[in-house]
């Protein structure tokens, strides 16, 4: 991506920028809470264009700042099992020079069945928009 990792980073973490680019538009995000620690917890709630929403409650495993995040949804907060694993996430921030950043984002899910439903649900049609709007809201910053 053509922005510093410290940007990309910041809106990640930062709950009023996230809002602005975590979902492909038309979706929304209704709310979200970022405690960036590991042991902190992540909810981002998702709004269709109907209104609908879908929280996605997890916590954070690891965090590097301007480096690397990896959360999970296999936990709530206070450690507390979700009730159904589906994926962990792992988010790379690496100097790629000149003010660029190589971006990676990978999703492990805990079996097949998982990653063909998040698929479905047209997950990288939808991720590859949101990274978009990721870099572009970062370029703004």
């Amino acid at each position: 991506m053509d922005v510093p990792r410290e940007k990309l980073f910041r809106c990640w973490h930062d709950p009023e920028l996230l809002k602005q680019w975590f979902v492909p538009k038309p979706w929304t995000i209704a709310s979200a809470e970022v405690d960036l620690r590991p042991g902190g917890r992540s909810l981002v709630v998702m709004q269709d264009p109907e209104g609908n929403q879908y929280p996605n409650e997890g916590v954070y495993l690891e965090v590097v700042p301007n480096e690397k995040i990896v959360s999970t949804d296999a936990f709530t907060a206070g450690w507390k099992p979700s009730g159904k694993a589906f994926m962990v996430a792992e988010t790379l921030f690496e100097d790629a020079g000149n003010g660029k950043t190589r971006y990676t984002a990978t999703a492990r899910h805990w079996n097949a069945e998982d990653r063909e439903a998040h698929a479905k649900m047209g997950f990288h049609e939808g991720w590859g928009m949101a990274a978009d709007q990721l870099e572009a809201l970062a370029k703004t910053l």
